[in-house]
């Protein structure tokens, strides 16, 4: 059997485009994605904090160093720019593995730049 877990989560990022005339994603910064673990066409959750909206999608890389967080296609209708939002990362563990698990977690500025990196202890405290 495997459960579903967290596997990371870029916390609180700045939307800063949203193309509805695109093929569906969100653009992510390649540097932002690097430091929560994400791979290109991942599927991702991002639930928005302004609206309370949750969608599913899957990443697109962007510019290195940009901030970019973009919202296309369909997932354009779920924020606006300026809109915070949680991008969470999912990966399925054995019962073994989850013992050890630890999430990982990017804080960013009002510019998504990388703030802080770390994990997860038990019961959602930070390292």
């Amino acid at each position: 059997m495997e459960i579903s877990m967290l596997k990371s989560k870029i916390h609180r990022a700045v939307i800063t485009q949203a193309e509805l005339n695109y093929v569906g994603s969100v653009t992510i910064d390649e540097e932002l994605m690097e430091a929560a673990g994400l791979y290109e066409y991942e599927r991702v959750h991002i639930s928005n904090v302004n609206s309370g909206s949750r969608i599913e999608t899957y990443v697109i890389a962007g510019e290195r160093g940009s901030g970019v967080i973009c919202l296309n296609g369909a997932a354009a209708r779920s924020g606006q720019k300026g809109d915070h939002v949680i991008i969470m990362a999912y990966a399925n563990m054995a019962p073994d593995e989850i013992k050890t698990h630890r999430p990982k977690v990017v804080f960013v500025g009002d510019k998504n730049e990388i703030v802080r990196v770390t994990d997860y202890e038990k019961h959602g405290e930070l390292r």
